[in-house]
């Protein structure tokens, strides 16, 4: 007797191929460009060890003017609807470019659904957020200020009108962009801030000066022993790569490592299902933020694409040590807790990554390789320009 390939398969997990397909192909249509074109940025050198030149868009040079407009708006808690919130409040720059809580709190002390990620070194990243779903720094820029658990305002309009009323804003405005206030409009600010953000980078730790300063004594025995597992059995190195003269340890890529996962699992169908019949594809910044559903689609609430279903982009690593919570939904508070789940494989779930798989390593291994993070520290970082 001949055997159904598909008796061979769970048929709940065929369910969700099928209404994955059904979203992917809803959701078929004019997009924007993933991927930012190479020819369109400039790059600047950075002068610290450790980091390659700095990606520029051409159409929004660095200069110092730029820069200082970019902090004052970076900084600025008028731009929410109650006058709490700016960019700072959840990327501190006393506190390594993040605010240490498990999901970072908005106007009226409102909650969203993910961790804030650091800004340190993001210039480099080719999209943003935890989800990819912005390419650059300056799309990236706009959405909190319109989430209703971020900024809140009810446009950029909102915005807009203070910039245009403050001397101070309009002066520096004609520096920089040679506009009178009432040419000023959000993209300018958004040039601005990510302007900024491009200054926010950070190396020259101990393994930068043991490793591409070729300075022995720059780690300690035990860090060493964490570099090499870190390149071999723990196969860090897979995702969080080291180049040859630079490191910043991403691959750009998304990846399910189970995490946040069993919050829809047992729901799974239904929310795809819903996700099949909603016109509202891709999911939305408001919904991401609000919607825990999701919110732990991952990448796959920006594509609709399978591979991507509870992925999330691969973090930097620089400066580790100082930017707990840790995943995208800040669940692990330290990073002996981020090793033990690489150690056992991920969380196992229908769409885990194919790379991830138990690393077996031994108590002193683990060890070792939290003592290499912790050499990821740089002596110092960037701050708000004076």
């Amino acid at each position: 007797m001949k055997v159904s390939l598909f008796s061979r398969i769970d048929s709940k997990f065929l369910g969700y191929i099928f209404l994955i397909f059904i979203f992917y192909c809803i959701s078929c249509g004019p997009k924007e460009k993933k991927d930012t074109d190479l020819t369109e940025l400039t790059y600047i050198p950075s002068g610290i060890l450790g980091l390659p030149d700095i990606p520029v868009p051409k159409n929004n040079p660095q200069s110092s003017d730029k820069v200082s407009l970019g902090a004052k708006l970076y900084s600025d808690k008028r731009f929410s609807l109650d006058g709490t919130v700016s960019c700072a409040t959840c990327h501190k720059p006393e506190q390594a470019f993040v605010d240490k809580l498990k999901v970072s709190k908005g106007i009226k002390n409102l909650t969203g659904t993910r961790n804030a990620p650091t800004v340190l070194n993001a210039a480099y990243y080719r999209t943003q957020f935890w989800d990819g779903r912005r390419n650059d720094l300056e799309a990236q820029s706009k959405d909190p200020l319109l989430n209703p658990v971020e900024h809140g305002l009810s446009s950029h309009d909102d915005l807009i009108k203070i910039v245009r009323s403050d001397p101070d804003y309009t002066s520096k405005f004609k520096t920089v962009f040679g506009i009178d206030p009432d040419s000023i409009g959000i993209d300018h600010v958004a040039m601005a801030i990510a302007s900024f953000e491009r200054t926010i980078i950070s190396g020259n730790s101990p393994f930068d000066r043991y490793r591409f300063g070729k300075e022995e004594k720059a780690l300690s025995e035990s860090a060493i022993r964490g570099l090499n597992l870190y390149m071999g059995k723990a196969r860090c190195q897979d995702c969080h790569m080291i180049g040859e003269t630079y490191a910043i340890f991403i691959d750009d890529k998304f990846h399910n490592l189970g995490v946040g996962f069993k919050r829809i699992q047992p729901k799974l169908e239904e929310i795809l299902q819903k996700k099949s019949e909603s016109k509202n594809n891709p999911t939305s910044d408001e919904e991401i933020l609000t919607n825990i559903e999701s919110s732990e689609l991952g990448r796959f609430a920006v594509t609709g694409v399978s591979e991507d279903l509870g992925a999330f982009k691969t973090p930097g690593l620089r400066n580790i040590a100082l930017t707990s919570p840790y995943m995208h939904d800040g669940s692990l508070t330290s990073l002996e807790q981020v090793i033990d789940l690489y150690d056992r494989g991920g969380e196992s779930n229908p769409f885990l990554s194919s790379g991830i798989r138990p690393l077996r390593l031994s108590g002193q291994e683990k060890a070792d390789l939290v003592s290499f993070l912790k050499s990821l520290t740089s002596p110092v970082l960037p701050n708000m320009p004076k």
